[in-house]
């Protein structure tokens, strides 16, 4: 198998966070990509996914699987299902939804992102911006309330969270999103103790 991936996409290292903890990591060739936005990549949109993103698990058949849930569901069916996200049940969707959530927390920093970073000055749209921005405070306000995500065993939407919040730290240095969300750091310091969490982290500027 091989993961399309970039070491600072929040979405690659959620499935690669995924594989070392399902044991599955060498078994998977990982593939650098640049799909920045604007920058066209035509073999990519060809031979990949015509949507440009990251990650895409490409299997042995040539069968390609798209979005970081998808993967990292087929990651737990392969290591033999049950594992990171539950095979039925209440739980399933909870953790499902929550990692829904987290997935459009994440997509609005990385649209904030673009905003900020891409977007000819002249054209900087500052209400969509804040307005990105408010939809991953409000969902880290949400989990910091809500604290259940915070302490049971290790799951999908765990490790989604913790990318969302280590993206928050490498885009966002000076949020506060720390001194705002006491609970979030504390889970964030303990998920660090992970191997596979620490070693995924994005490259420091």
């Amino acid at each position: 198998m091989k993961l399309t991936f970039s070491p600072t996409s929040p979405f690659a290292r959620k499935v690669r966070i995924a594989a070392i903890e399902l044991g599955l990591l060498d078994r998977i060739e990982l593939v650098a990509a640049s799909v920045s936005p604007t920058q066209a990549n035509e073999a990519y949109a060809h031979d990949v996914s015509p949507l440009r993103k990251l990650p895409a698990l490409i299997l042995d058949d040539g069968l390609v699987i798209v979005d970081s849930y998808n993967i990292t569901e087929y990651l737990d069916e392969l290591a033999g299902g049950g594992k990171l996200i539950p095979a039925s049940g209440p739980a399933r969707w909870k953790v499902k939804t929550e990692h829904a959530m987290i997935q459009g927390m994440t997509d609005a920093m990385l649209l904030a992102r673009y905003e900020a970073a891409l977007r000819p000055k002249e054209f900087f749209w500052k209400g969509w911006y804040d307005d990105q921005w408010d939809r991953a405070w409000q969902g880290f306000a949400r989990f910091e309330n809500h604290p259940d995500i915070l302490t049971r065993p290790l799951d999908a939407a765990q490790i989604a969270l913790v990318c969302a919040l280590g993206y928050a730290d490498f885009r966002f240095s000076d949020c506060g999103w720390r001194k705002a969300f006491p609970k979030l750091d504390a889970f964030h310091e303990r998920m660090l103790q992970r191997d596979s969490v620490k070693v995924s982290l994005p490259p420091q500027a």
